[in-house]
């Protein structure tokens, strides 16, 4: 198995992604084949990494993945010389019930690949203090392998000899200093980082990133702590749920796991994109049209007079099948409200009305059970997936597609929806239960 590395923190917001993309572009730019890997149920910064390493990144989740489904995953490292993965929340975090391999936690993810766990910790108001937050990480479960800190956000040389003493006397070893600056933010908006194809100057920040992490940490130590895993057994990826899929894919929509799509093409599928935001229709003679999630209340005016995307839409759909997750449900839907209050008249394949008027917050695993059958999958079929959105479900009128409920088993209301051919959820699928 490649060696690899995972980069953790003690919580959101450190700055590990920034790290993790100066890393990535820092390792290829010394001529090495980068791996990326997110581990969690994140659909935005494997975008990111694809940038940063010049090679697709895969998720790893320890709750909606079984040991196969990781194996699968891990093997996409192949002709790689070395893993980097980005964890998400802090090292430990995860939820309370055990899905199908450990309660989703980033350590888990390490300790299944072998990988040690550089911490990155945001030292800004605190010195030698820093250093218990790092011992108690490093101490916490001693089966994970720890190799060291990067210290974030340093104010001053005084203030980077006072923490690294701390990180002496408790026995941590420091991989760098990142002096505090201020342009080193990724823009953000509601859902967590803006979309790597919306950053103005992307190749110039991660450029400048690499940079930045150049000057201020020690390339070869990190080198040098990469360490190899136990060999994994191996599955392949999901199967498509057609031959030939057309997929929407734009600004609007661009929330599509990516070891989906290494599967489905793995498989011998077609994946047709088209885009709904320069008013293309799906393919006409597609199998399936898949509406993935994304940003769709930033682009309600344009959507609801795309005539061309939503005639071919609705000209489908009286024949074959059509799914939407998430932001693509919302839009078979009969309207969706922007965050001004303005509705936008959406496909109407579902009688779904949603707003973003009021922000409510939905977020967290999902596991559903389906009443009926969806594409790539029978009635009764089990599956594991993920919602994060902040819409507000004025209507959900049609039958229910499945039983929903969270990573802990209580019913979830948001069931998603069947009418005709046409199905969706507002989780975003991540892999179907194997018996």
């Amino acid at each position: 198995m490649t060696k690899g590395l995972m980069i953790s923190a003690p919580a959101s917001g450190t700055g590990k992604t920034t790290v993790m993309l100066g890393l990535l572009r820092a390792l290829r730019d010394d001529g090495m084949v980068v791996q990326p890997y997110k581990s969690g149920p994140d659909y935005i910064d494997p975008a990111f990494h694809l940038a940063a390493a010049g090679r697709a990144s895969f998720n790893f989740d320890t709750w909606a993945m079984d040991g196969n489904l990781l194996g699968g995953v891990a093997a996409q490292s192949q002709g790689a010389d070395i893993c980097v993965a980005e964890g998400s929340m802090g090292l430990f975090d995860g939820v309370a019930t055990r899905g199908q391999s450990g309660f989703g936690s980033s350590a888990e993810t390490a300790l299944a690949m072998g990988w040690p766990v550089i911490l990155v910790i945001d030292v800004g108001g605190q010195a030698q203090s820093a250093a218990a937050t790092a011992l108690g990480f490093k101490s916490y479960n001693p089966d994970l392998p720890f190799a060291g800190v990067i210290l974030n956000r340093v104010a001053s040389p005084r203030h980077e000899r006072l923490t690294r003493l701390g990180m002496e006397r408790a026995g941590v070893k420091v991989l760098g200093c990142l002096p505090r600056r201020g342009d080193l933010k990724l823009p953000e908006r509601h859902l967590g980082l803006i979309q790597a194809v919306e950053h103005p100057d992307l190749e110039a920040a991660i450029a400048g990133y690499a940079d930045f992490l150049r000057e201020n940490v020690d390339l070869d130590a990190i080198k040098a702590v990469a360490q190899a895993g136990p060999a994994l057994d191996t599955h392949p990826l999901p199967t498509p749920p057609a031959q030939r899929i057309a997929l929407a894919r734009d600004a609007a929509f661009s929330f599509t796991y990516p070891h989906l799509l290494e599967g489905w093409r793995a498989a011998g599928a077609e994946v047709l994109p088209f885009s709904p935001l320069a008013d293309e229709a799906p393919a006409p003679d597609a199998d399936l049209v898949w509406l993935p999630g994304g940003y769709p209340e930033l682009h309600g005016g344009t959507l609801a007079t795309a005539h061309t995307f939503l005639s071919g839409l609705r000209k489908h759909a009286k024949t074959k099948p059509v799914h939407g997750e998430c932001g693509g449900y919302m839009v078979l839907g009969a309207g969706l409200t922007d965050k001004d209050g303005t509705r936008h008249e959406m496909a109407g394949l579902f009688g779904l009305e949603t707003s973003f008027a009021k922000r409510k917050f939905h977020l967290g695993y999902r596991r559903a059970v389906l009443d009926a059958p969806m594409p790539g999958f029978a009635a009764g079929a089990a599956l594991r997936g993920h919602e994060f959105h902040y819409t507000t479900i004025l209507d959900e009128p049609d039958e229910p597609l499945a039983q929903v409920s969270d990573a802990d088993g209580n019913p979830v209301p948001e069931t998603g929806s069947r009418r005709g051919h046409v199905t969706g959820t507002f989780f975003h699928l991540i892999t179907g239960e194997t018996a």
